[in-house]
């Protein structure tokens, strides 16, 4: 029986896409770097540093980008919020028994800046830092379940791209896809949803 539901945020209870391509866009430029962001954008998911490195940028330049990025996001990130009709989701899970949890790539800072009064909805929040190896690495996952006490067959974690795929199957717990995210899987056997709400049905099935 499921007991733990865990999210990713970006593309799954948030649409931050423009903000991502405004952030990147505006980093790029104030460092001199020529990188689109569809380019970019096919590494959504990972640590950021991760990211600045499949796309083969010198790592001296990492932290001056970092910040730039960051700085960027955070002038416009308070246009981001979950909406009511998810947030009112969340709460039916919470009023059904079902503990949440929050795994993202998104900073503390800034994650906190979109959750807003809304990050108590979740008992268990793990954001990136240096002792914890991001995507595809399972260690904010069995992270979570040792805060918990809770075994693998007892949790689910839902994301959007298949670095949450990975994670999830390295940490040997279930995962389910949110089409609607920011990247599609064609991987044979995988649980997939269209929209949040459907989430109900599959835990429904686990009982």
């Amino acid at each position: 029986m499921i007991k733990l539901v865990i999210f990713d945020l970006d593309g799954v209870l948030i649409n931050s896409i423009s903000n991502m391509k405004f952030a990147w866009n505006s980093a790029c430029k104030k460092s001199n770097i020529n990188i689109p962001f569809y380019k970019y954008k096919k590494y959504i998911g990972l640590p950021f540093d991760k990211i600045l490195s499949n796309l083969k940028i010198e790592k001296e330049r990492f932290l001056t980008i970092t910040k730039n990025y960051n700085f960027f996001s955070t002038k416009k990130i308070r246009t981001l919020k979950i909406s009511k009709k998810n947030i009112n989701f969340l709460k039916s899970l919470i009023n059904n028994g079902y503990i949440l949890g929050l795994f993202t790539s998104k900073n503390r800072k800034r994650s906190n800046l979109i959750l807003r009064k809304n990050k108590k909805l979740f008992k268990y929040k793990i954001f990136p830092t240096k002792n914890l190896r991001g995507k595809p690495h399972p260690d904010g996952l069995k992270k979570i379940l040792s805060m918990g006490s809770f075994k693998p067959n007892e949790v689910i974690y839902l994301g959007d791209t298949k670095y949450d795929y990975l994670c999830a199957k390295k940490a040997k717990i279930k995962y389910i896809h949110a089409n609607w995210g920011y990247q599609k899987i064609n991987i044979k056997k995988l649980n997939k949803i269209n929209f949040l709400y459907d989430l109900k049905g599959f835990l429904n099935s686990e009982k």
